[in-house]
């Protein structure tokens, strides 16, 4: 999904729903300058949202048309429709398209659409592009799931290139050495080091050859599909075979993820509360053992078999519920547990509180969303949990400041690092004598102050 170059580097937006994902998307968006106008119903998310950010506010249903001209509607180069409601986000594009608009985005819930877009043809109603908080969330734990040793992971162009993250434990072969006594350990080079956070701290750093690794560290790498077999050697972590999965919660997001996983040989039980919901999951999920019982009960745990489960997925409704089912499963030496979070502020506790990872689905989707928005060739994107760093993938055209030039003669922000460059499909560890051509795809690893001067490189 690429973005026009003829994007201005102002651009005016606006955005329905200003529930969580509205809200992070306008924080995003705020950051940038963009010129952004928030609609909702809700009275009391639009005075929030005003206090916070500094964007415009309308007072209204988005699906009028008469509220969407007060937004100045015609010639807008973005509308994000993320209301609760699908149908309302399915109209408000739409509405948005006939009326002038440049590009839509809507936020639904239901896969289906997802899975047969080409088929149905959304583009021809007027919407651009579909995103599924849920879908994102499925997705994520999968790749999670697939990469068990990390805690955080991203991939680009199927995993041409790879981003993983986790804590360095003392048996880390490279604590206490800097970034360039590391190199040497593997001369052949597959990973580079993007980003770190040091223990009990929210700073994030852009490392460089004097940075040195310490134990309990958050870091961030960029490698190849060779290299996270030597990150797991360096680690001191040991690629475990995930086989064995229990789920907590038949929720859209649980649903999905059981169906996912079950088709690609794992071993599914998931365990539901609501009785009729169990049922109708067992019937529509034959590969998964559904199991009907209150998951909070450690008992039950037990009875099923908690000890010999690989990963524990907790993705109820309830936040509290799930970070405290995944610590319960933590103690019963699940090697991997993943709770889904629904309160921006447990976000930040992820690493200190004893669970791998914790995942916001709204978090995920106006990450997505942002993408879109990125001036540039950007074709992916993705922020670093709980870091303030984004990883973007840009795509290298003639005119980009940086073609044909080698890296070590490209003026980069010091708060910026390329992790690696996908040439025909290839993905590759870059040093400064590598010389970047037309039609790479660069991703690179910047802080927000770096980010606009890095976006004017790949102009």
């Amino acid at each position: 999904m690429l973005l026009s170059e003829k994007f201005h580097v102002y651009m005016k937006i606006i955005i329905a729903g200003a529930g969580e994902v509205g809200f992070h998307l306008a924080k995003l968006l705020s950051f940038e300058s963009q010129d952004i106008t928030l609609i909702d119903t809700d009275k009391y998310n639009l005075e929030y949202a005003d206090t916070h950010l500094d964007i415009r506010t309308i007072k209204g249903d988005a699906t009028s048309i008469k509220v969407l001209n007060d937004a100045q509607i015609n010639g807008v180069d973005l509308v994000i429709s993320v209301t609760s409601s699908e149908t309302t986000n399915i109209t408000v594009c739409v509405l948005a398209k006939q009326l002038g608009a440049k590009r839509t985005v809507a936020r639904i819930s239901n896969t289906e659409f997802l899975e047969n877009k080409d088929e149905i043809g959304f583009k021809r109603f007027g919407i651009d592009e579909l995103i599924s908080p849920e879908a994102l969330a499925a997705k994520e734990i999968k790749l999670l799931l697939d990469q068990s040793a990390f805690n955080d992971t991203f991939q680009f162009e199927d995993g041409a290139l790879t981003m993983v993250g986790f804590k360095l434990s003392r048996n880390a072969s490279f604590v206490r050495k800097s970034v360039k006594e590391a190199a040497e350990i593997f001369p052949e080079v597959h990973f580079v080091p993007i980003a770190i956070q040091r223990f009990s701290t929210q700073y994030t750093l852009i490392p460089r050859g004097d940075t040195q690794f310490r134990e309990g560290d958050q870091v961030y790498f960029i490698t190849t599909q060779d290299g996270v077999e030597e990150l797991f050697k360096l680690t001191g972590k040991v690629k475990q075979d995930i086989k064995n999965i229990m789920i907590l919660g038949g929720s859209k997001i649980g649903r999905r993820t059981a169906k996912d996983l079950s088709e690609s040989k794992f071993n599914v039980k998931l365990i539901e509360h609501d009785k009729e919901k169990a049922f109708d999951l067992a019937d529509e999920l034959p590969k998964v053992l559904v199991i009907n019982g209150d998951g909070r009960n450690v008992e039950l745990l037990e009875e099923e078999n908690i000890h010999d489960m690989d990963a524990f997925i907790a993705l109820t409704g309830n936040s509290e519920t799930n970070i405290m089912s995944s610590l319960v499963a933590k103690s019963k030496t699940v090697r991997k547990t993943i709770a889904l979070v629904e309160n921006m502020d447990y976000f930040q506790l992820s690493h200190s509180i004893g669970i791998n990872t914790l995942i916001n689905k709204k978090l995920l989707a106006a990450n997505n969303i942002f993408r879109y928005v990125r001036k540039g060739e950007v074709v992916a994107m993705t922020k670093l949990n709980n870091m303030n760093a984004e990883l973007l993938e840009f795509i290298v055209n003639p005119s980009s400041k940086v073609c044909n030039k080698k890296i070590k003669n490209i003026d980069f922000p010091r708060s910026s690092i390329i992790g690696g460059v996908i040439r025909n499909g290839k993905g590759l560890i870059t040093l400064g004598d590598f010389r970047i051509q037309e039609g790479d795809r660069v991703v690179v690893c910047c802080l927000p102050r770096s980010i606009k001067k890095v976006e004017k490189l790949f102009l």
